[in-house]
């Protein structure tokens, strides 16, 4: 069923005053919310955002995971250190530690290669497909479904990738009700122009994480190449910055508090229409769970690897992805168990199910709607005990690797549309690029801690909730024994030759024929349980076809019934474009506590310690000390360094522009405040707020304490 009455939803959501800054509209959908956004202080025509190829929507660009923009007629690229930490970590040694040093490039031609596989993807153009997704699967059901809906999905993405200058991908929203086809400039030459010091990037590290008052610079640069004749093209050096239709001026007055913003990027994964059963299962099975062996994870990299040394090195960018989840899951389950969340999508259910039940026609299209995903949900969480301890072992990269590897070699026997997405040709480029960046996070020691300890937790499952072919493969068939299993991994890392890049990128040309013949100990683990793995994943689609129909007949039932309770529409976050407003501003965390929205230099200097994480650079601490804050303080008496709003965004929007009503850069979004985490499921207006690096901070550090005069000179700074 197609969502029909959507702008009829907007414009009742429009008319009521009441009307909460809820909401990751897409750009299509803002003319409809232009009386809102006047009110709250949009000065640029609503229109206007709607259009992506216009300003200043085409100045806002995806990384492929993180939010960046243009800002300089050169290619220059603005977007958070935390989402430039993998290239920042890439390119530092023990010798040359620019993660804690920092790394500014005074020319174009001292900039540095990105990670492997690092993108600018544009966004162009958003097609509505979905008459052409769904076209033939009417009667389909189970796998039948999904292999038929992911065959039209191919077709287009085929299609669309006629010119391979562009990546295009197919998106489902509401759960499936409708689907589009976005198309994006693939710029593949990206490099690392500029990194504050670990003192102003990551400052306050993971102590600070989440958490208000905040005093981080989470800022860097890259800068986006092309080929001579302004099309992509892999890195060369004779490649030519990207100069871009559009770029983002930046403020150096900021913002006041109740001043209107808005920022637009591309937020990950919100879950707002999951059912109670969902909600259940992941807030009291899956965060505590993957909390408890995130953190020993990232114990096993520490324990394993000095501070300092190159195998730590390695390894910063992914336990600064633990760590973050670690936070994240805790507030989840803090705020779950304080909250009313549970109860409130019990009631929302049992209020929408009468609402069904009090019409003939309804009841008709939607009684069994909810039941029938109900059943659903629970089959795909029977052996969630199974898959999680199995997923801990497979993410040791030598088996990732040989299983990433044995998968390839048996896709490449099948014609290009018939492969597995991710192995087909259009991801080989990305596939050899993960390839390489293995060389510099991987480290043999530390990877074998992890895989033992992960080995035994699932040596410990019931033998039904196992599979015989991985118990055979470790030799698990009469339980684990440390020592004896120790020296297995020991034997197999020893005779493992895939630490070596130039070994992985050649065994992903090989055949077959040819790599199963292969003697690696991995490559042959991965052979051996192909077999059980691919059955298993079979069974996944079947189980996710059911879900592709069951969840969008909900949805289109739910998105109904908030029309006649005159309550906003608008689909859960999927790594699509779009666009959230609001205002600057504090709040309430608990009883007898105020938030104010800003953080001063001085508020950093106090918190300052000269020790990891609170400790800022020297120069740094020099300015402030004399005052020193030239043009960019906006009318306040200090340089502000961070600030919040109610702007409602999640994992995604990170390196986002956060924009006046002149669609100028006044800040990076860069995180959220503790109490609004559980935002990604339940929006909460009082306490959901996000925190941004304010530009006046990001120009006065490039300025004062950085010298990054270049980079200022090519940037368009209001003041």
């Amino acid at each position: 069923m197609r969502l029909k009455p959507l702008i009829a939803t907007l414009a009742i959501a429009a008319s009521g005053s009441s009307f909460a800054d809820e909401g990751m509209w897409q750009p299509h959908q803002l003319p409809a919310l232009e009386s809102i956004l006047k009110a709250k202080g949009l000065e640029i025509d609503a229109k206007s955002i709607s259009k992506l190829t216009e300003f200043p929507m085409n100045a806002v660009i995806s990384l492929g995971g993180c939010t960046a923009s243009f800002v300089s007629p050169k290619g220059l690229v603005v977007t958070n250190h935390h989402c430039a930490y993998g290239s920042i970590q890439y390119n530092s040694t023990p010798e040359n530690n620019i993660l804690e040093n920092g790394f500014l490039a005074k020319t174009p031609a001292e900039d540095l290669p990105a990670a492997p596989g690092s993108r600018v993807y544009v966004t162009e153009t958003v097609t509505d497909v979905t008459d052409k997704v769904i076209k033939g699967t009417e009667k389909l059901s189970a796998k039948a479904r999904y292999d038929a809906l992911e065959k039209n999905e191919k077709a287009l993405v085929a299609q669309c990738e006629a010119d391979k200058n562009y990546r295009c991908n197919v998106y489902s929203f509401h759960g499936g009700l409708e689907f589009y086809l976005i198309k994006s400039l693939e710029i593949k030459d990206v490099r690392l122009a500029y990194a504050p010091a670990m003192g102003v990037g990551k400052y306050g590290g993971d102590i600070d994480n989440w958490m208000w008052p905040r005093h981080t610079g989470d800022f860097s640069f890259y800068r986006a190449y092309v080929g001579k004749d302004g099309k992509p093209a892999e890195f060369s050096e004779d490649n030519v910055p990207y100069v871009p239709d559009s770029y983002l001026s930046v403020s150096a007055k900021g913002v006041q508090e109740g001043d209107f913003v808005m920022v637009t990027g591309y937020p990950g994964r919100t879950n707002r229409y999951r059912i109670a059963a969902e909600v259940d299962y992941v807030f009291n099975t899956s965060y505590p769970k993957s909390r408890e062996h995130n953190s020993k994870y990232v114990s096993l990299i520490e324990e394993n690897s000095e501070d300092g040394s190159k195998a730590r090195i390695a390894y910063e960018s992914t336990i600064a992805g633990y760590n973050n989840y670690i936070k994240n899951y805790g507030s989840m389950i803090e705020s779950f168990n304080k909250g009313t969340m549970y109860e409130r999508k019990k009631q929302f259910e049992q209020d929408l199910t009468t609402w069904i039940n009090s019409d003939r026609k309804r009841k008709q299209q939607y009684g069994s709607v909810l039941n029938d995903l109900s059943t659903l949900v629970a089959q795909s969480q029977q052996h969630n005990q199974r898959d999680r301890m199995l997923g801990y072992v497979h993410r040791s990269q030598m088996i990732s690797t040989a299983r990433n590897l044995y998968r390839l070699a048996y896709e490449k026997q099948k014609p290009n549309e018939e492969r597995e997405s991710g192995y087909q040709e259009r991801d080989l480029p990305r596939f050899e690029a993960g390839l390489k960046r293995m060389t510099r996070r991987y480290d043999t020691n530390v990877d074998k801690a992890i895989l033992l300890h992960f080995l035994e937790l699932y040596a410990a499952l019931p033998k039904q909730e196992r599979f015989a072919e991985v118990d055979k493969a470790f030799k698990l068939e009469n339980g684990f024994d440390k020592a004896k299993h120790s020296a297995l991994l020991d034997k197999m890392y020893a005779n493992s030759t895939l630490n070596d890049e130039e070994v992985r990128v050649a065994l992903s040309q090989q055949s077959f024929a040819e790599l199963e013949q292969n003697q690696d100990p991995f490559i042959q683990y991965a052979k051996a349980i192909f077999a059980v793995m691919k059955a298993e994943e079979d069974k996944n689609k079947a189980l996710a076809g059911k879900l592709q129909a069951a969840r969008p007949q909900l949805m289109s039932a739910i998105i109904a019934f908030n029309e006649a309770q005159n309550k906003p529409v608008y689909a859960d976050a999927n790594s699509t474009l779009r666009v959230t407003y609001g205002t600057v501003g504090g709040y309430s965390p608990q009883d007898g506590l105020v938030a104010t929205p800003f953080t001063t230099l001085e508020g950093l200097l106090a918190k300052n310690t000269n020790v990891d994480p609170f400790n800022a650079p020297e120069n740094l601490q020099k300015q402030i000390k004399a005052k020193l804050y030239g043009d960019y303080t906006g009318g306040m008496n200090t340089v502000p360094v961070n600030f919040l709003s109610n702007v409602d965004t999640t994992g995604g929007n990170s390196g986002s522009p956060t924009l006046n009503g002149k669609a100028e850069l006044v800040g990076l979004l860069f995180d959220g405040v503790y109490e609004s985490i559980i935002g990604d499921w339940d929006y909460n207006p009082a306490l959901n707020r996000s925190i941004h690096v304010d530009s006046r901070y990001m120009l006065w550090v490039m300025d004062k304490v950085d010298n990054a005069q270049n980079l200022l000179d090519e940037m368009k700074i209001v003041k």
